[in-house]
């Protein structure tokens, strides 16, 4: 999904940025944070660890990502907008509580992804703080716990003014990036590489897991759908297949992210 580029005026309508320029802007934000760390954590890198995660999670994620990582006996991170649930657009359906409680019940771990899926730059604190409570409010009715969730960035866009309140929140925060976390990593930022069509780019992605057994680390990677008509933000169930077989196949440990944490002995602050 394509980053927006409306922000905010200063007479409290909204202005729209050229969108080469929004999308400049964002990418230097992104920087930016990965160059300032607000925490740090030491992933081990004694074994490769891979996670495989899904955003705004359209139904075929739930029906053929889900079930791909199932028969390999592993699950999967899904990060849930609660606005977007059951929506129904011209290349894709959202699935709605229904579907995420099928996730829960299958052991696979829902995290947030923002209630109303805007662009953290673009948005104030107090509207973000309302938005994350009430996507809070929205997994804790199908997914109750007591300990912090993990959260995905939508547009893997961050914000460096929003970013103690995403710290305090949860556990972790993931970005994009492309890239592996290794040794000292910031838990509010993670880097993960993205699975996209062309089929060529899907495949060539077995190499991100060849690099990670020759110099372990946590390999986390993101899609939407897996379809055998995918948007250009998701791949085809053969290529999804493929890439998992290989992790497992190359001896990499497959791990829901808050799995991988615990793995790392990740302990949660008091709250």
């Amino acid at each position: 999904m394509h980053s927006p580029s409306i922000v905010p005026s200063a007479r409290g309508g909204t202005v729209r940025l050229p969108k080469p320029i929004d999308r400049l802007a964002g990418r230097l934000t992104n920087r930016l944070i990965r160059a300032t760390p607000w925490q740090v954590i030491r992933v081990p890198i004694r074994k490769p660890i891979v996670s495989f995660t899904f955003d705004d999670v359209p139904d075929s994620a739930l029906h053929a990502g889900a079930t791909i990582l199932e028969a390999h006996r592993v699950r999967g991170t899904f990060y849930i907008s609660g606005g977007l649930a059951g929506r129904v657009e011209p290349d894709r359906t959202l699935i709605d509580a229904a579907g995420c409680k099928e996730l829960i019940t299958r052991g696979h771990e829902i995290g947030c992804h923002t209630f109303g899926h805007q662009d953290l730059r673009h948005v104030d604190r107090s509207f973000l703080a309302a938005d994350l409570a009430r996507n809070q409010r929205y997994l804790n009715a199908i997914d109750p716990r007591s300990r912090r969730r993990n959260f995905a960035y939508p547009y893997n866009s961050g914000c460096l003014g929003k970013r103690p309140m995403l710290a305090y929140s949860y556990r972790t925060c993931r970005a994009g990036g492309e890239a592996i976390n290794r040794g000292p990593t910031d838990p509010t930022f993670l880097r993960a590489v993205e699975i996209r069509q062309p089929e060529a780019h899907v495949s060539g992605l077995v190499s991100w897991v060849d690099a990670l057994v020759a110099d372990p680390g946590w390999l986390i990677f993101f899609t939407h759908d897996i379809s055998p008509t995918p948007t250009p933000y998701g791949c085809t169930p053969a290529a999804f297949e493929r890439l998992v077989a290989h992790a497992i196949e190359r001896g990499c440990c497959v791990l829901t992210v808050d799995a991988a944490l615990d793995r790392f002995g990740f302990k949660e602050d008091a709250r």
